[in-house]
């Protein structure tokens, strides 16, 4: 199995002996050793899973790397995190997926009102199996725990990805800057209840509610 490291903050180091991994079309910068690149359709999910992504709108446009050295991963300055997946499943946005073990499976999710709230669609990208993940945030994410105790609401827009046995619930007309006066227009959380993490990021995408 390839082992992932960060080399600081915004560089995902990737050592391979013959191992395949999964990253980010174009997010390869550097490389030694020998190493072949493959561009996958539909995030490397074959036909259907190219279909899949056509329809939901949950676009992901992943190439194969594969060789023996290290591979070097970036996007744009992003900020990364690296996720440990033990046979369970991470529910992620798609423009924040950088790169996966070649082992782990992909797929697309229904995620309704939560999805269409953050103005990324219906519908998000899963990750599932054993091995590691690495995601990208616009500036230093925050992993927040969510147990039964304590639940979490989160900003859609801010919002990254999740793991664990978490559920979702959508709320509308109220949001932190609401408490402050500042608030625009119909607004919205996400809320999760359950046991597990949730990442978010300390920068918000534009979302159909508004300033949120």
């Amino acid at each position: 199995m390839a082992t992932f490291r960060l080399q600081g903050s915004k560089v995902l180091a990737v050592e391979m002996t013959g191992d395949a991994v999964r990253a980010k079309n174009g997010s390869m910068v550097a490389y030694d050793g020998q190493m072949a690149f493959k561009k996958m359709s539909g995030g490397g999910e074959g036909i259907r899973g190219m279909v899949t992504r056509r329809l939901t709108g949950e676009q992901m446009t992943m190439m194969e790397v594969k060789g023996q050295g290290t591979c070097y991963f970036a996007d744009r300055a992003s900020e990364i995190n690296l996720v440990q997946l033990h046979g369970d499943k991470l529910y992620v946005e798609s423009s924040n997926l950088l790169c996966t073990d070649g082992g782990l499976r992909t797929g697309t999710t229904f995620t309704g009102l939560r999805g269409g709230a953050s103005g990324n669609g219906l519908f998000t990208t899963t990750v599932e199996g054993t091995g590691q993940a690495a995601i990208m945030s616009d500036g230093t994410a925050v992993v927040l725990r969510v147990t039964p105790q304590y639940p979490l609401s989160v900003d859609p827009g801010a919002y990254i990805a999740h793991q664990g046995n978490l559920r979702q619930d959508f709320q509308s007309g109220v949001t932190f800057r609401t408490f402050l006066g500042e608030g625009g227009g119909e607004a919205f959380q996400i809320r999760f209840e359950g046991d597990g993490l949730v990442y978010v990021q300390p920068s918000e995408r534009n979302t159909v509610g508004g300033d949120v």
